[in-house]
């Protein structure tokens, strides 16, 4: 069974990790960063780098991959999400 649910989880989890793309369209669409949290991104950043390490460690590859994923996605929607950042925002 856990043969089975690896690859699975795996695969929702890289649908889950390319969530965030929905933010960054909204953000661009908007051109404004203003009701994005960029500390709550931070936090959750550093949960996949834990989840990354920790599948390294393994090593993992059903954590490996969606997790890098994930930090990827997320490391790209702060950026964004400081760029449109307007000075009063900050």
């Amino acid at each position: 069974m856990a043969d089975a649910l690896g690859p699975l989880a795996a695969a929702y989890g890289v649908l889950m990790a390319i969530s965030p793309l929905l933010q960054i369209r909204r953000m661009l669409h908007t051109h404004s960063s203003a009701d994005v949290s960029v500390a709550y991104l931070v936090v959750i950043e550093l949960g996949f780098f834990l989840w990354v390490a920790y599948g390294l460690a393994l090593p993992n590859w059903a954590l490996i991959i969606p997790n890098t994923v994930a930090l990827s996605v997320g490391l790209a929607t702060i950026l964004i999400a400081l760029r449109l950042r307007r000075p009063s925002e900050a």
